[in-house]
């Protein structure tokens, strides 16, 4: 019995000797930086802080295209967008990507490089205007200040992303989307203002 109790005392004696020990280490921090660690984790919110152009980007349309091969149906995915400063400066770009993002961001791309100033007159056009492609027409015509943009769903992007405030439109024949943008595309590059009109002919405004 003694030798048992003289081992319990040497045990109670060990662990507490060892107590301390384990005591003083410092806990494991994870979320501590490491200065020796390559890298580190990488911050999400970075990609939304980036500088934007200030363009208006519009998505008008996204279609999924089938190309028939001999190993099969290869899917692809077509954008259709309208990129604009509010301005007076607006372009039309259309891709095709594997994914849809990536088709997105070329058209955008496209858009970029194609676009061209429309004639504006304060918050309208100055004159009527038939564009035309395809099957299809629209039809701009001007608006007093307070009126907004009556134009439908294809044809209002490309009229906010123009800048254009007040204006009446009418759509004939093809409602397809393709064909309402590049429609209303045509009518808007038909513009002319007077200063324009009476700088091609050589003469003052008022003499118009």
């Amino acid at each position: 019995m003694e030798n048992v109790q003289e081992v319990e005392v040497v045990a109670t004696e060990v662990a507490q000797e060892q107590a301390p020990q384990q005591q003083e280490q410092p806990k494991r921090n994870f979320r501590d930086g490491r200065p020796d660690r390559k890298g580190g984790r990488r911050n999400n919110r970075d990609r939304d802080n980036r500088e934007d152009d200030g363009l208006i980007k519009k998505l008008v349309a996204v279609n999924r295209v089938t190309k028939v091969v001999k190993g099969g149906r290869t899917m692809r995915f077509s954008a259709l967008c309208v990129v604009g400063d509010g301005k007076g400066m607006v372009g039309i770009g259309m891709a095709k990507a594997a994914e849809v993002p990536q088709a997105i961001e070329k058209a955008n791309l496209r858009a970029k490089k194609a676009m061209v100033k429309i004639a504006l007159v304060d918050t309208t056009i100055p004159h009527e205007a038939i564009g035309k492609f395809g099957r299809g027409k629209v039809l701009l015509m001007p608006a007093q200040p307070g009126t907004g943009v009556i134009a439908g769903g294809p044809v209002r992007n490309v009229l906010e992303a123009v800048g254009i405030k007040d204006i009446r439109t009418k759509s004939y024949g093809s409602n397809n989307p393709i064909n309402c943008v590049k429609a209303t595309f045509d009518g808007l590059t038909q513009l002319r203002t007077r200063e324009h009109i009476a700088e091609l002919r050589g003469k003052r405004v008022d003499e118009i």
